[in-house]
C-alpha cells in the first residue's frame, strides 16, 4: 500500500469515524497503530468531532454515570444512556479531578486512589502504587493532567504532606511515577493558598493560586511540560477586593 493512499485512509476517512472505531482500526497492522496514535491525527479527529451532534454531558451520580447527549437546536438534552463502571467503587465515590482529550483524572473517595479513564472505551488505569504513589488528598493535593512533545499522557501531582513536599510525573507510557523538583516559592504549597486543578494549553499546566485564607496575593504558576520547570507569572489585571478564584479556560478560534 502506497503512502498517499495510507495517507488518505488514515487522514481523510478515519479521521472522521468514531473513536471505537479507531481503536478497531488499531489493531490492522503495526503501521496504521502507530498513524492512529500520533498527537496529529488527534487533533484532527478531534476538530471532525466538535460537531453538534458529537457533544455530550457525562453526569456522575450515586453508582452510576449516565451519558446525555445534547441537542442544541432545542437547547435540551436527547435520550441518556448508562456509561459502565469497571473499577470497584462505592456511592457517590467518584470524583473527575482533570480531563483531557477525553481522558478522565478521577479519584475514588473511599481509597483515594487515583485512575485515569476513559469514558467511551469504558478502560481504566489505576495509577497507586504499593509505595504511597497515587493516592490523593482532597483539599490538599494538586493535579494536572498533560501530553508531552513525546505524545505521552502524563499527570503532575503535587503532594504537600505535614510541611513535606513531593511533586510528581506519572508516565502512562512507562507506567511510572517519579519525582521531580518544585523551584519555586515553598509558601505556596502551605495551606494558605488554595489550588485548582491544571489547565493545560500550548505545552503549559497553568494553575491559578490564591491565598485564601488571608485574602492577599494571586499569582499563575506555570509548568512547562517538556522541560518540568515551574515559573510564576503575574495573575491578570482584575479589580479584586480581597480573594480572587480565576478559571482558566482553553479556547480554540
Amino acid at each position: 500500500m502506497t503512502d498517499l493512499l495510507v495517507d488518505t485512509i488514515v487522514f481523510e476517512i478515519l479521521t472522521r469515524v468514531t473513536t471505537k472505531d479507531v481503536g478497531r482500526s488499531k489493531s490492522v497492522c503495526k503501521e496504521w497503530y502507530v498513524l492512529l496514535s500520533r498527537q496529529d491525527f488527534l487533533r484532527v479527529h478531534c476538530s471532525h468531532s466538535l460537531i453538534s451532534s458529537n457533544q455530550q454531558v457525562h453526569l456522575i451520580d450515586d453508582l452510576t454515570c449516565s451519558v446525555h447527549p445534547i441537542v442544541f437546536q432545542s437547547y435540551d438534552y436527547g435520550l441518556s444512556s448508562i456509561a459502565t463502571f469497571l473499577f470497584d467503587h462505592q456511592n457517590n465515590d467518584v470524583s473527575i479531578l482533570s480531563h483531557l482529550n477525553g481522558l478522565l483524572c478521577v479519584y475514588l473517595n473511599h481509597t483515594y486512589e487515583l485512575l485515569l479513564w476513559n469514558l467511551t472505551t469504558t478502560a481504566f488505569k489505576r495509577l497507586s502504587t504499593l509505595d504511597s504513589h497515587g493516592f490523593y488528598r482532597n483539599n490538599l493535593d494538586v493535579v494536572g493532567l498533560y501530553i508531552d512533545a513525546d505524545d505521552d499522557y502524563k499527570v503532575l501531582h503535587i503532594k504537600p504532606r505535614c510541611g513535606v513536599l513531593g511533586v510528581y510525573v506519572y508516565s502512562r507510557e512507562v507506567d511510572y511515577w517519579r519525582n521531580i523538583p518544585f523551584i519555586t516559592r515553598q509558601e505556596y504549597l502551605s495551606p494558605h493558598f488554595d489550588w485548582p486543578a491544571g489547565t493545560f494549553s500550548g505545552g503549559t499546566l497553568y494553575f491559578t493560586v490564591c491565598e485564601c485564607w488571608f485574602g492577599g496575593r494571586n499569582v499563575v504558576i506555570c509548568f512547562n511540560v517538556n522541560s518540568e520547570q515551574f515559573k510564576e507569572i503575574g495573575f491578570p489585571p482584575v479589580p479584586s477586593t480581597g480573594m480572587v478564584h480565576g478559571v482558566l479556560v482553553n479556547v480554540k478560534k
